[in-house]
């Protein structure tokens, strides 16, 4: 009994451990990770193409610091995946910064599923970033799978990638479309995954509906 709670305790302090060190890395590195991240004067959204991806991403963008229980969202907030993108995206670091970079990239693709030193990454972008700034930034960064062999970032680039023309000429159900294929771009890709695509745009036009109604 002795031996598991100090098995218990030496894994609970591991834990602290590894999560303060990975705060304290996310802290250091922000400046030069956050290099070219957009201003929050670019936000290439309307208010509406807004209050549709908010609805359907993170209705509790605007109140939670970074990670929210809100809604049943869980971890996975606007906040946690812009903090993928920034600290573990393709922005190379360089000195002791990048040695950690490389080691918090091969946890995260090793065990993302487990792994919460990136949802620490999330609290501490959440501080240094305003929320303006974030959004501005995960409409640029959002991947939003792979068309003709390329990948799609960013709003503006999939308008063209998948309706070949610019995003403030889209009809709202073709933004709607491209909100809907977030959750997981290539499965629930239109060109390449038709019936999959169709299926989620039903779930996420429902979601709408219903939110409208609630107002």
């Amino acid at each position: 009994m002795k031996f598991a709670r100090r098995a218990l305790l030496a894994f609970l302090l591991a834990v602290a451990s590894y999560l303060a060190i990975a705060a304290a890395w996310a802290w250091v590195a922000f400046p030069s990770a956050a290099r070219g991240l957009p201003q929050a004067g670019l936000m290439p959204l309307s208010p509406r193409q807004v209050e549709i991806l908010l609805k359907i991403e993170d209705p509790g963008f605007f109140n939670h610091r970074g990670l929210s229980a809100w809604s049943g969202q869980g971890l996975a907030t606007i906040t946690s995946s812009l903090a993928r993108s920034v600290y573990l995206g393709d922005t190379r670091l360089d000195g002791a910064t990048g040695a950690f970079q490389r080691f918090y990239r091969g946890v995260f693709d090793c065990c993302k599923k487990i792994d919460i030193g990136r949802d620490v990454m999330a609290l501490v972008l959440d501080h240094k970033l305003d929320k303006q700034r974030q959004l501005a930034a995960y409409a640029a960064l959002v991947y939003l799978g792979t068309q003709e062999g390329k990948q799609v970032h960013g709003f503006e680039d999939a308008a063209i990638s998948y309706y070949g023309k610019a995003l403030d000429l889209l009809t709202e159900p073709e933004f709607v479309g491209l909100v809907a294929m977030i959750k997981a771009p290539n499965l629930y890709h239109p060109v390449n995954n038709p019936t999959r695509f169709v299926q989620r745009l039903v779930q996420v036009n429902a979601q709408l509906r219903n939110d409208d109604v609630i107002k």
